[in-house]
């Protein structure tokens, strides 16, 4: 009897939280149904994308419960989580197929709804089919960055352009995004792999610190010298972002916000540097106030994040290149504001593997077993990139009477496929295996994503569209 008190008293901490979460999705649930209630229009679009995010943050929340805890059922119930994001996800996708008349691949965004979905779905058959309990600690933060950039780019269903007037629109398109989500997986199951094979902490702490400086560097490209945050500004009647002349955007500046980003800078920039002088100095105790540096500049870009939002959506600003104030809204700036949101889930995946590592070890399959899972998700995502490359030149012949023009995203795509074909030929033919492969799979994968997101708002062309 004493035996089974200590074991309620020992169970009951780990599942409030698990309730709270619960509940906590079940209130964001109850009040966009009562928005939507009086309308009677509850199953669209826009409100199951909103659940669909409700249900992955519940996800990334229950996953993140776990490295507090370190109970198992929290990655239980965060796969029940995912299961519910994911009907969601496909009630939206499904919505989006109808009202459009043809599959959702003719804008960012709709690609976008689709590669979250497939991610979703290879998520799934990873904790199913290969027993990586915890790869969604890494795969549903990037669904979550996914589903809040796709709340801010713009929605409406236009008639195709005529390129995009084809059949190999949905089969370029199709294999694009079944390919890319497999390269995510191939990323986290590579991250995986590196908590597995005893990869220091510590140099999972310096990647930290370095890729979130990366991101706020990026965002500091829009720094005014007078402590200001230029962003694009909004035309609120036609829903789109405001340029000066054809092809050049009017930029507009809110006050001090580039303090406050360049202050965060410095924070995330810390640990990275108590990280060289611990190397150094050959001395650990640096590492200890790395981490919690880690801990401040967490809470340090959540407010820089809080602050964004509220001056960045609907504010009034004044432009150096034009007299007057202008609107601003966060649809005008989606990159940044997916950065910032980027930052905080690393600094918070970092802080649940210093937390609970030797936890997330006990669920992982052995090294050798992520390594072949990781090796095999390259292997069904490289043909997809090859027949992707060649639907694209054949459709691009067909609509410009060319196979390669040396558009960007072209040129991106061959860089991908590039990279993923040196993986393949250097672990076939020089039988690399373990970390190196790791590497190589982690490098890819972010290649990936800057063909995907960077080239279209940075390299505009032929593609623009998409």
């Amino acid at each position: 009897m004493a035996r089974a008190r200590a074991e309620a008293l020992h169970v009951a901490p780990s599942s409030t939280p698990i309730v709270m979460i619960g509940l906590a999705v079940a209130a964001m649930l109850l009040m966009a149904f009562l928005n939507v209630a009086k309308s009677g229009n509850l199953l669209n679009e826009t409100n199951l994308l909103y659940a669909s995010l409700i249900f992955y943050s519940g996800a990334g929340a229950l996953y993140l419960g776990f490295g507090v805890t370190g109970a198992e059922s929290y990655v239980k119930f965060a796969s029940l989580a995912t299961w519910a994001g994911l009907l969601a996800n496909t009630g939206a996708v499904a919505h989006r197929w109808y009202e459009a008349g043809h599959p959702p691949f003719a804008s960012i965004y709709e690609m976008l709804l689709s590669f979250v979905w497939t991610l979703a779905v290879l998520t799934l058959i990873a904790e199913k089919r290969f027993g990586v309990k915890v790869i969604g600690t890494v795969t549903m933060p990037v669904a979550i960055v996914g589903v809040v950039l796709m709340q801010l780019l713009r929605t409406e269903v236009h008639p195709l352009v005529p390129a995009l007037q084809s059949t190999w629109l949905h089969v370029h398109v199709t294999l694009a995004m079944l390919a890319y989500a497999a390269c995510a997986l191939s990323f986290a199951l590579a991250m995986m792999f590196l908590i597995k094979d005893k990869v220091e902490t510590q140099t999972f702490l310096a990647a930290t610190s370095l890729c979130t400086a990366g991101i706020y560097l990026a965002v500091l490209t829009r720094f005014e010298k007078g402590g200001g945050l230029n962003v694009v500004g909004w035309n609120a009647e036609q829903k789109s972002e405001m340029f000066m002349t054809k092809g050049m955007r009017l930029y507009v500046t809110i006050p001090d916000l580039g303090w406050l980003m360049l202050l965060v800078l410095a924070a995330v920039t810390v640990p990275l540097a108590l990280y060289a002088l611990a190397r150094w100095k050959k001395n650990e105790a640096f590492l200890a106030v790395a981490n919690r540096a880690v801990f401040l500049s967490l809470l340090l870009q959540v407010l820089a994040t809080a602050f964004f939002v509220l001056r960045a959506k609907d504010g009034q600003y004044g432009s150096l290149d034009a007299e007057g104030l202008f609107a601003t809204s966060l649809a005008a700036s989606p990159f940044i504001l997916s950065g910032l949101v980027g930052g905080v889930f690393l600094s918070l995946m970092y802080l649940l593997l210093l937390w609970r590592r030797t936890d997330l070890e006990r669920l992982l399959p052995d090294s050798d077993a992520l390594d072949r899972i990781t090796y095999k998700t390259i292997a069904i995502a490289f043909p997809l990139l090859t027949l992707m490359i060649a639907a694209g030149a054949y459709w691009a012949n067909r609509t410009w009477g060319s196979y390669w023009s040396w558009d960007p995203k072209e040129t991106w795509a061959a860089i991908t496929w590039l990279v993923y074909a040196g993986y393949l030929h250097m672990r076939i033919t020089r039988g690399w295996r373990g970390r190196r492969a790791a590497y190589f799979a982690i490098l890819g994968f972010a290649v990936v994503m800057f063909t995907f997101f960077g080239v279209t708002y940075l390299l505009p062309g032929l593609h623009a569209y998409a």
